[in-house]
């Protein structure tokens, strides 16, 4: 199976658009048949993790199965797998958007209680570029103590080394959210992750204090990417453009 992340963002004045979408959007999601899961969600201020929503920008993620690929060297159709309402809508209301194709490759947990991209192993020894995708339902209780670490740890991703993308999206404000991003490497990723003090910390009081009532992490290859946001494609040199 396959991921398909799409970020839309309005012009000024057009966010009601993208609010709207998110009651729209459900029905052809809902009745399309190559879906096996899909999750639509706002992103935060400025497209980054913030607990204010940036009401311009909204994502959806789409799961599809093998028949998203033909047969060919990568075999890849020639635009992302949305429907025609969806693509009409973006269009009608002069949304950019952004699509990432994503092969997953290592991970574990739930989300809504499914192993959305089935069942995974710990690691793969792959080298390439790589997404990361982090959700969790925080738990009501650890809310507080949830927001009052993490600000400082994104704050500090995109200053660090082999970091080229990433994006703070939700279900649910405050409540349900998910981080991803993209790096140039897995040892580039770890070394953020797993090095810089502030986050090991946040780890560390993540287990101890039991801050999840779900979660899941996963790790990706970036097979292709189709349009831009903000004007420009920041992963223009890792993978396929349309």
């Amino acid at each position: 199976m396959y991921g398909i992340l799409t970020i839309a963002r309005y012009p000024k004045y057009r966010g009601f658009a993208g609010f709207l979408s998110m009651a729209l959007f459900r029905m052809p999601l809902w009745l399309s048949k190559h879906l096996q899961f899909w999750k639509l969600m706002g992103c935060g201020r400025n497209g980054t993790f913030d607990k204010n929503p940036d009401w311009r920008q909204w994502a959806v993620l789409q799961v599809v199965g093998e028949d998203y690929f033909t047969p060919g060297n990568t075999g890849l159709k020639s635009r992302p797998p949305h429907s025609s309402f969806m693509a009409n809508y973006w269009r009608f209301f002069g949304a950019e958007t952004y699509t990432l194709v994503l092969q997953p490759l290592e991970g574990h947990g739930l989300w809504d209680g499914k192993p959305v991209f089935g069942s995974l192993p710990k690691s793969t020894g792959y080298n390439g570029p790589i997404a990361v995708l982090t959700r969790a339902t925080i738990r009501l209780s650890r809310l507080k103590q949830f927001w009052q670490n993490v600000g400082g740890v994104a704050s500090q991703m995109s200053a660090a080394p082999g970091y080229l993308f990433s994006v703070g999206i939700g279900e649910v404000p405050y409540v349900k959210q998910a981080t991803f991003s993209v790096w140039q490497s897995p040892e580039l990723m770890k070394q953020f992750a797993y090095q810089m003090q502030q986050h090991k910390d946040v780890i560390r009081k993540t287990r101890q204090q039991q801050w999840y009532s779900e979660e899941m992490f996963t790790r990706f290859k970036l097979l292709a990417v189709y349009g831009t946001l903000n004007g420009a494609n920041p992963l223009k040199d890792c993978t396929t453009t349309a």
